[in-house]
């Protein structure tokens, strides 16, 4: 039995704690210091997830973070990391604080982020955040792939890929948390694999706005029905562009077909937030209309992507190169029409 204990109490951390609690490992869930509510709404109704919407295992201990004790913190052989990309810098320096040598830290978050004017994965940016904070050599990994956190809280069966360049280390975590409804691959380019996974949820927004897209002359009932064709076109040069990108991020090209590019972008793009945001950009509101009217309360993470590396891209890369990542940055950063040029 291992030890593990995850940080963020959202969708994606509380699901991810299934496949671990059903293998029989000690799991804890503790939330962030922004999840008080959430934990005691989850300890009141014996485990009932309020956002998942269904039942956690029994034996998943949930705490606050401020019953995050230096008990629970000793010998922890996995360290698993579910807060949004903005709670990275947080998440890092409390890990600072009780890290030990050699633990494996598994990223659940996707982001890519700027930092001294440079492109950087959130693996790199906890790295440095460790580094800075005295810890030598973290052991980081990344979960990628096409696993929506409902579905796997009810133990659909989904695949994930486990990226390290050390692969005897996402192996070692793999061999933890697989199950026979979870299955891992594993992958030695993390920065392939983490380009792919956060890119992918702008691009999701992009097949998303598919109908709307459509066509500029046919009414809403036609596109409704006929819309297919302009997903797919999309789905196809969405890929092509995750490919380039990956390289011109000095990951390997492949990754952008496998399950952390190509069915990451599947399952983003059929359902979810950042699909459910490109939808009424096609349908012609502005973003930040759309966010007031539609999803005020909801963390649109393409959104959040492209407001964090939108204005470099925009800078720095050639539009004739990527012309539908500029379409969605302009679309949002700039908060206007999203248009294509086909």
């Amino acid at each position: 039995m291992k030890k593990i204990v995850i940080i963020g109490a959202g969708a994606m951390g509380s699901a991810f704690a299934v496949p671990c609690a059903d293998n029989g490992h000690e799991t804890f869930l503790v939330g962030s210091f922004l999840e008080d509510k959430v934990i005691d709404l989850i300890n009141k109704n014996n485990n009932f997830h309020p956002i998942l919407k269904c039942q956690l295992p029994k034996n998943i201990k949930v705490k606050k973070y401020s019953e995050f004790n230096e008990e629970i913190k000793k010998n922890i052989d996995l360290f698993v990391i579910g807060v949004s990309s903005k709670g990275i810098e947080w998440a890092g320096k409390e890990l600072s604080k009780f890290y030990q040598n050699q633990t494996d830290v598994l990223l659940l978050t996707k982001g890519l982020a700027v930092i001294e004017n440079k492109f950087e994965t959130l693996a790199e940016k906890l790295n440095k955040i460790l580094t800075n904070n005295g810890i030598k050599d973290p052991s980081i990994s990344a979960v990628a792939g096409p696993c929506l956190a409902p579905g796997l809280a009810n133990r659909i069966n989904s695949s994930v890929v486990l990226a390290n360049e050390n692969l005897d280390v996402v192996k070692n975590i793999g061999s933890i948390i697989s199950t026979n409804y979870y299955s891992t691959e594993y992958s030695n380019d993390l920065i392939g694999a983490e380009v792919c996974a956060a890119t992918k949820n702008i691009y999701s927004m992009l097949i998303g706005a598919s109908e709307g897209l459509s066509s500029k002359s046919l009414d809403s009932e036609k596109k409704n029905k006929y819309y297919l064709n302009t997903a797919a076109s999309l789905a196809y040069k969405a890929v092509a562009e995750m490919k380039n990108l990956t390289i011109k991020f000095n990951g390997k090209e492949e990754s952008a077909y496998g399950l952390a590019g190509l069915g990451d972008l599947y399952v983003s793009s059929a359902g979810g937030r950042n699909s459910k945001m490109g939808y009424y950009l096609g349908q012609g509101y502005l973003f930040k209309d759309a966010k007031e009217k539609f999803m005020k309360e909801i963390t649109i993470e393409g959104a959040d992507l492209a407001y964090e590396i939108g204005p470099k891209i925009l800078k720095e890369f050639k539009e004739k190169e990527f012309p539908l990542l500029f379409s969605v940055i302009k679309s949002i950063c700039n908060n206007q029409k999203l248009e294509i040029n086909w």
